[in-house]
């Protein structure tokens, strides 16, 4: 049985993303939430705080909460690097170099981008964040023959897609997606500032460029609530494929 406080939030959270209530509109207050929802302040108070910690609502001292964004929807009808998406939609995307290093690729890396066995690939490991709110670690192995490239850009790069493009001529212009759930671990808990075993959703991708070369094989973990993904699709054309996962493998 679904916890009142998840069933309250959920029903805020529809109200916001269907625009009921806009960006920058005051939400009810707990005792109209209360009434509405037979249920107590404090059941009231869990649901809003669980709609604060995804970004959706807010407070100003003295007032009511209120709504501080939209729903950040991201398609895959286009290949957009996640600076781009966000710039389209009206966010301000900042990220972070963690970790740049060099090392033997893993047999799955291998074979994503066509190396031979423990061929070299530059690890990185990137902290993103929208209008200063971190939202997504990225694990990223690099082919080698892009690998210079990346390792000349500064810590602060918001798009290495767009700096390969414009300082090597580096286009992506394919990707495959692969999308998933899983838990967060101790170091994604401690950069996304979630509990550890919260659920992450996982995109990992191949990006090739225009001749099928692959550049990277990369692993996505967003913060619960952080982005919505959307695939359209029609009787004709199906692009969202659905595989079993692990345990039924």
């Amino acid at each position: 049985m679904t916890a009142l406080y998840v069933e309250i939030a959920e029903g805020l959270r529809r109200s916001i993303l269907s625009g009921e209530y806009a960006v920058g509109a005051r939400l009810p207050s707990e005792s109209d939430l209360a009434d509405r929802w037979s249920a107590s302040r404090g059941t009231v108070r869990q649901a809003v705080a669980l709609l604060t910690s995804e970004g959706l609502i807010g407070s100003r001292q003295g007032a009511r909460r209120i709504v501080l964004r939209r729903e950040r929807r991201h398609s895959f009808a286009e290949l957009h690097s996640f600076a781009q998406w966000a710039r389209a939609m009206g966010y301000q995307a900042t990220s972070r170099f963690l970790r740049r290093e060099r090392r033997g690729a893993t047999p799955e890396e291998a074979r994503r981008l066509a190396l031979p066995e423990r061929a070299d690939v530059l690890d990185v490991l990137r902290l993103r964040l929208l209008d200063g709110e971190p939202v997504m670690v990225e694990r990223t192995a690099y082919a080698d023959w892009v690998a210079p490239t990346v390792e000349a850009l500064p810590v602060d790069c918001a798009s290495i897609m767009d700096s390969m493009a414009e300082d090597a001529g580096i286009v992506a212009h394919y990707g495959e997606h692969l999308i998933d759930a899983v838990p967060a671990g101790s170091d994604d808990a401690r950069l996304l500032r979630v509990r550890r075993g919260s659920p992450l959703l996982r995109q990992r991708h191949l990006t090739s460029n225009p001749d099928g070369r692959p550049i990277e094989w990369t692993e996505d973990r967003y913060r619960a609530g952080s982005v919505t993904f959307n695939v359209s699709n029609s009787v004709g054309t199906a692009p969202l494929v659905r595989d079993p996962g692990a345990l039924l493998m």
